[in-house]
């Protein structure tokens, strides 16, 4: 016993991803779009997001537009945590402004923080728009046996983080969260 566990510890990034994949296999999405004027029809990112996890052989069991309430984004928080989805990601309600309560919402929420993905989306995001990248307050963490991860709205946005950070990484996160 000693020796598996051992060696588990001494696996690389690398071969994490490996066995990830092949424990977890399709990752179940649930992806909050929180929005004062999106509706179905208008939810571009959310959209984007169920196609590029879908494309990827994930499944999005669950899709929900919340007002930028954090009563809203809590609720759905709760609701999907415990409806058997692996990853919920929230697309919009990160920058300043007064009615963007997402990430106010969420870090309360949130069990363990993984700040890494906030600091590795604002540098790549700096690439594309520019010192403007420091206005975003995209984050992830965990809650109860979940990964939640908090983009802002906009489809450039959206598409940046699915393609370089959520999609590359989600079988081991999901894996990792798990064990």
């Amino acid at each position: 016993m000693k020796d598996t566990m051992s060696m588990k510890d001494t696996m690389s990034s690398e071969e994490h991803r490996r066995q990830a994949e092949e424990e977890k296999g399709s990752i179940a999405f649930a992806v909050v779009t929180v929005s004062d004027t999106r509706t179905a029809e208008t939810d571009r990112s959310g959209q984007l997001i169920r196609q590029m996890a879908e494309a990827a052989g994930h499944r999005v069991i669950h899709t929900r537009i919340v007002g930028d309430e954090p009563e809203q984004v809590a609720a759905a928080l709760a609701d999907f945590s415990d409806s058997g989805a692996q990853v919920i990601i929230f697309n919009g309600g990160t920058g300043v402004s007064r009615r963007d309560r997402t990430y106010d919402a969420l870090s309360r929420a949130l069990e363990k923080e993984l700040p890494g993905f906030g600091e590795i989306f604002r540098m790549l995001s700096y690439a594309e728009v520019g010192a403007a990248a420091m206005l975003s307050r995209a984050t992830a963490g965990t809650y109860r046996g979940c990964a939640v991860i908090s983009v802002p709205g906009s489809t450039n946005a959206v598409k940046l983080a699915m393609e370089k950070l959520i999609l590359p990484e989600i079988q081991h996160l999901a894996w990792e969260i798990t064990r």
